[in-house]
């Protein structure tokens, strides 16, 4: 709990005297996954960005469950300056999936596990006002995932025979979009 209040203190701390943006990703709401963050100063040409994506989809194509959480914590370096212009970022997050992987598409398998992703994104920013922004985005990395295999098709048990999890690992393209961004301060 401790840890936790200190924790909180220096992010009111830092965000208190420096630029702040709320955001919002128009692109991922078009298909009701909602993606929201914070973004702030944390130096000349870097900012700290947080955000968080969820899905919630029971079923995304007819049988195929589509739910994933994913918390993305990343720093960003701007070439021109902050928010103004192209931007690089690392990052590193976990994520939580109930889902149909890219290569079983047309089969009656799906996902269930939790995993981290590595990557980086590429991004860039245009001012329309002094307190509106658009952030342009795309990014990917490497994602390690542990995971049960299922059947969703009422076949009782797994499809994979691994003794506690199997393991995935895989380059993929995993983030885009453009966000709304809101100046807070």
């Amino acid at each position: 709990m401790k840890k936790l209040l200190i924790l909180i203190f220096v992010f009111v701390t830092v965000t208190s005297q420096s630029q702040t943006y709320l955001k919002f990703n128009a692109v991922s709401a078009l298909i009701l996954v909602p993606n929201v963050g914070i973004e702030t100063s944390i130096g000349k040409k870097t900012t700290f960005s947080v955000d968080v994506m969820a899905s919630f989809w029971e079923s995304f194509n007819g049988h195929s469950p589509m739910k994933l959480y994913t918390l993305t914590p990343e720093v960003r370096y701007h070439f021109k300056e902050k928010y103004n212009g192209l931007y690089v970022g690392g990052h590193a997050g976990p994520d939580i999936y109930e889902l149909q992987k890219w290569n079983y598409f047309n089969t009656n398998m799906y996902e269930h596990g939790f995993g981290y992703r590595l990557g980086v994104t590429v991004g860039y920013n245009v001012k329309v006002s002094d307190k509106l922004l658009l952030d342009i985005f795309a990014g990917g990395g490497w994602h390690q995932g542990f995971y049960h295999g299922y059947y969703n098709d009422g076949t009782p048990g797994r499809y994979e025979k691994a003794k506690n999890w199997n393991k995935s690992g895989e380059w993929l393209p995993y983030r885009g979009g453009v966000m709304l961004s809101y100046k807070l301060n």
